[in-house]
């Protein structure tokens, strides 16, 4: 059932990757396991990703410009086609813009941010999430998030990247202590990235009399052509705001939210705090 629901629901990536695959394969006068064995793959995998049962994954790619690419370098200029499609239908409009961001300014309160996320904290978010989804879906949805992360390191230009997360978030563990704690050590190792500043949003803000974070989480982002634009996701649904009059409102509501942060050192003696607690 999974993979007839994967057929109906494989983009246009997919299946041009697909009918490319099996075209060239019979080109060369190969059959499926003759591939599969040139890449690493069994004959049910080339046939599945052929028919689009089970769409390829970045690494099946990789091995397909190897095995039968011809050096014309389709199945490597597929690839972020394929990662695109990955992302959930709420996020797709917003990934290319965050891949080609030059500043991305990101405040969050439930969970650390996508772009932050470790593989295991990934995969438990993902996989711990309502309705369940295959353990095939989990596999892609969290390659693609992983794959998010070269944005920390592209140049020309270096991206400025910004986080403020919630206290709590830190706090909240997402499949087990020993993931959360790795995901903690894993956001100060990413914080000495000279392109990021992480800072932290108190739990105990509120009760100082105001708190500019209380209507949730944004991005915002400048484009690679200096545009200013805001995303906004709840309970699956996004939206992507560059009204100027919206999005000045969001900057300064963003600003206001970082001034009441805990500074950046304050942060990371926090998350080290956190990180080197015993948990049962």
């Amino acid at each position: 059932m999974a993979r007839a629901a994967n057929k109906a629901q494989a983009g246009g990536a997919a299946r041009m990757v697909a009918a490319l695959a099996k075209a060239l394969r019979e080109q060369l006068g190969l059959t499926q396991e003759e591939v599969g064995r040139m890449t690493g793959y069994t004959a049910s995998a080339i046939s599945a990703m052929e028919t689009c049962a089970q769409p390829a994954s970045d690494a099946m790619l990789v091995a397909l410009e190897k095995a039968i690419g011809g050096g014309l370098g389709l199945f490597e200029k597929a690839r972020k086609l394929m990662l695109m499609e990955k992302y959930p239908p709420q996020f797709q409009d917003f990934a290319l813009m965050e891949a080609e961001a030059v500043t991305l300014s990101s405040y969050q309160t439930y969970v650390v941010s996508g772009l932050f996320q470790t593989p295991e904290y990934a995969r438990a978010l993902i996989g711990g999430g309502y309705p369940p989804l295959s353990e095939a879906m989990v596999d892609e949805l969290v390659e693609a998030r992983i794959a998010r992360r070269a944005l920390f390191d592209r140049t020309n230009p270096t991206p400025m990247i910004e986080l403020i997360l919630d206290e709590a978030a830190l706090r909240r563990p997402v499949g087990s202590w020993d993931i959360q704690r790795a995901q903690l050590y894993a956001l100060l190792e990413d914080a000495e990235r000279d392109n990021v500043s992480l800072q932290v949003m108190a739990m105990d803000r509120g009760a100082k009399g105001s708190h500019a974070g209380t209507r949730g989480d944004m991005v915002l982002v400048v484009t690679k052509d200096h545009e200013h634009v805001v995303y906004l996701e709840v309970e699956d649904e996004s939206s992507l705001v560059s009204n100027p009059v919206k999005v000045a409102r969001l900057n300064h509501r963003y600003a206001k939210i970082r001034s009441q942060a805990l500074s950046p050192d304050d942060s990371l003696s926090l998350i080290r705090k956190l990180a080197g607690e015993e948990r049962t």
